[in-house]
C-alpha cells in the first residue's frame, strides 16, 4: 500500500510588525517611531486554481506600472526599476492598496493570524531573546491543527532574513507537533480514565502524524500570491498597532481566525483570545503604550 499522502494543499504566509525590542544599551523601544507593537505572521488558504490567480496578480502589478497616475511615486518606481514591482501594503499608497483590497474581496480565500504583542520580559523569558524562537512558536501556532492529515501541504513563506531558516522553520514543525499530540494525548489520558481504564492506551506518537510538510522560502516578488498574505496582514496589524478597524472589517469575512497569544482580556474564559468572523477584532485590541 502506498504511503504518498493522497492530495496536495497549498498556504502562503508573510508577517507584520517587526522582532526589534531594544535599543542602544539595550533598552526597550518597543512601541517607538519606526518600531513595532507586535509582530504577527498569517497564514492564507486560496479556494481558487493558483496559476489563474497569480496571472490575475501580476497583472494588476503591470496596470498599475503603466498608469501614468502612478509615474511619479517613488515607492512604484523603485520597486519597477530593482527588479518589478509587487503590492506591499506599508509601502503603497492609498489609492494602490484600495485596488488591491477591492481585488481581495473577490478572491475566494480563507485567512488566519497569530500575534505576539511585543513585550521584553516576555521575549526574554519565553524566547530566550532569540528571535527565531518567536518566529517559530508563532509558526507552530499555525500549524499545530494541520501536522495530523494526510496530505502534503506546501508552505510558501515570505523571505525573512535568519528567521525564515531551515533550521527555524524545522524548529516550529516539532513544536507544532508535540502541541498536537499533548493536546490529543491529553483528551484520550482523560477520557480513558473516566471509563475506568488505563491512560496510556491509543497514545499518540511522532510517527502517527501523517503530514508530509514542505517550507518553500520566496522573495515576495516572486510568487504574487505572497502579495495577498502581505495584505491581509497589514489589515491585522492596523487593528493592533492603531486601532484601525476599516481594513479588518473589509475582510473581516475571510478572516477565519486571529489568535491574540498575549491579549490581557485573554482571562475572561477558554478561547476568548481566538477571534473569528462572529467575534470579531474591535478596536480595543489596541495595543496601549508601554509603561516605561
Amino acid at each position: 500500500m502506498s504511503t504518498t499522502p493522497h492530495q496536495t494543499n497549498h498556504r502562503f504566509l508573510d508577517e507584520a510588525g517587526d522582532t526589534t525590542f531594544y535599543g542602544k544599551k539595550r533598552v526597550p523601544i518597543i512601541g517607538q517611531e519606526g518600531v513595532s507593537a507586535c509582530f504577527m505572521l498569517g497564514m492564507v488558504k486560496f479556494r481558487q486554481p493558483l496559476s489563474a490567480l497569480r496571472t490575475q496578480v501580476a497583472t494588476l502589478q503591470n496596470e498599475v506600472i503603466a498608469d501614468s497616475y502612478y509615474a511619479d511615486i517613488p515607492s512604484i518606481q523603485k520597486k519597477a526599476a530593482a527588479g518589478g514591482y509587487y503590492f506591499h501594503a506599508t509601502d503603497d499608497i492609498p489609492e494602490v492598496r484600495q485596488r488591491f483590497y477591492q481585488f481581495i474581496n473577490t478572491i475566494d480565500c480563507s485567512f488566519e493570524a497569530v500575534v505576539a504583542r511585543k513585550s521584553a520580559e516576555r521575549y526574554e523569558q519565553r524566547y530566550h531573546g532569540r528571535e527565531d524562537e518567536l518566529y517559530a512558536d508563532l509558526l507552530a501556532h499555525l500549524l499545530k491543527n494541520k501536522v495530523h492529515k494526510d496530505h502534503r501541504l506546501v508552505l510558501t513563506i515570505a523571505q525573512r532574513g535568519k528567521t525564515t531558516r531551515n533550521a527555524t522553520l524545522n524548529m516550529a514543525l516539532q513544536i507544532a507537533k508535540e502541541r498536537y499530540m499533548g493536546a490529543q494525548n491529553k483528551r484520550s489520558v482523560t477520557e480513558r480514565m473516566s471509563k475506568g481504564l488505563q491512560p496510556f492506551g491509543g497514545m499518540l506518537f511522532a510517527d502517527d502524524l501523517k503530514a508530509d510538510i514542505v517550507f518553500n522560502v520566496q522573495n515576495p516578488h516572486t510568487d504574487p500570491l505572497l502579495n495577498v498574505a502581505d495584505y491581509f496582514c497589514w489589515a491585522i496589524q492596523r487593528v493592533f498597532e492603531k486601532g484601525e478597524m476599516r481594513y479588518y472589517n473589509y475582510l473581516r469575512e475571510k478572516i477565519s481566525l486571529v489568535i491574540d497569544l498575549d491579549d490581557p482580556a485573554a482571562g475572561r474564559g477558554k478561547w476568548t483570545n481566538y477571534y473569528k468572523p462572529n467575534y470579531p477584532l474591535t478596536a480595543a485590541n489596541k495595543i496601549s503604550p508601554p509603561l516605561h
